[in-house]
């Protein structure tokens, strides 16, 4: 006991110095933790406010904290006596070592700068990429949000998003709104068609430019079938195909006019001998 008290005596200074140094390191640590999602946070708000898209600043918000995290990291090992030349030097080479097993995720960093950079889509858009439907929420570094129509939470990985077709349903104020129709071979056509029409007259979410079209598209093999096209809002597209699957089937039937369901002629022959 007397040899630790004896080695405490002789080294009080620098036992001092060094727990002053780890305690201002600690502080560092958590005060500039805070700093740092401050910022973001700030970056964020100001972005919005210069109309900047939620997802483009929620992208540069997350990057902010990332970087000034990262310089917090530095200062504070810098406190406590390590070298931060050489820890960036050491910080370089395991980056590097990092990054040849991590190329996952340097993959989806550069997919997300891609889709900052080029904007296929912004939040808000409804869209279908890499295999998932639905609303965009905001873009993460490594991952964009989706929220599908049924309200699941979806995280998709950048590369994921990039890797594939984007198709966004949202980019355009209008969209055309495409049905098949069959009807049966014993129906009368012209018939048909003035009835398909006057439905698409009747509706009033269906833009009158650019012009309907009712038409045979296809003699199936137990159907005629017609295709039905109407441009409509984007807002009003489902709206509008869930009224005119119902009015077509109303109209139809109200006017003697039969959708067929498939089936098969079968036809028998007596052999004489």
């Amino acid at each position: 006991m007397e040899q630790v008290l004896d080695w405490y005596n002789n080294n009080q200074t620098q036992i001092n110095d060094y727990l002053i140094n780890f305690v201002t390191a600690v502080l560092i640590f958590w005060i500039g933790g805070k700093i740092a999602r401050y910022v973001g946070s700030l970056s964020n708000r100001m972005l919005q406010a210069r109309g900047i898209d939620t997802a483009v600043a929620s992208f540069v918000a997350s990057l902010v904290n990332a970087v000034i995290f990262a310089a917090v990291i530095i200062a504070a090992l810098s406190q406590v006596g390590i070298e931060t030349a050489t820890f960036v030097a050491i910080l370089g080479a395991a980056g590097l070592a990092i990054g040849l097993s991590l190329q996952g995720s340097l993959s989806n960093f550069a997919s997300g700068i891609l889709i900052t950079v080029f904007r296929p889509f912004k939040a808000g858009d409804f869209v279908e990429a890499g295999g998932v439907s639905g609303v965009v929420k905001e873009i993460q570094i490594f991952s964009t949000i989706l929220t599908t129509p049924d309200n699941k939470y979806v995280v998709l990985p950048n590369a994921q998003v990039t890797g594939g077709a984007i198709t966004n349903y949202s980019r355009h104020e209008t969209r055309r709104l495409d049905l098949v129709v069959g009807v049966s071979y014993a129906a009368d056509l012209q018939k048909t068609e003035e009835v398909l029409k006057s439905v698409l007259d009747k509706h009033e979410l269906i833009l009158p430019e650019p012009d309907k079209l009712v038409a045979v598209g296809a003699l199936a093999d137990s159907s005629v079938n017609f295709n039905v096209r109407a441009w409509v809002k984007t807002a009003d597209y489902w709206t509008v195909y869930f009224d005119l699957n119902k009015s077509i089937k109303l109209e139809l039937d109200k006017n003697g006019i039969e959708i067929p369901f498939p089936q098969m002629d079968v036809h028998l022959h007596k052999d004489n001998a």
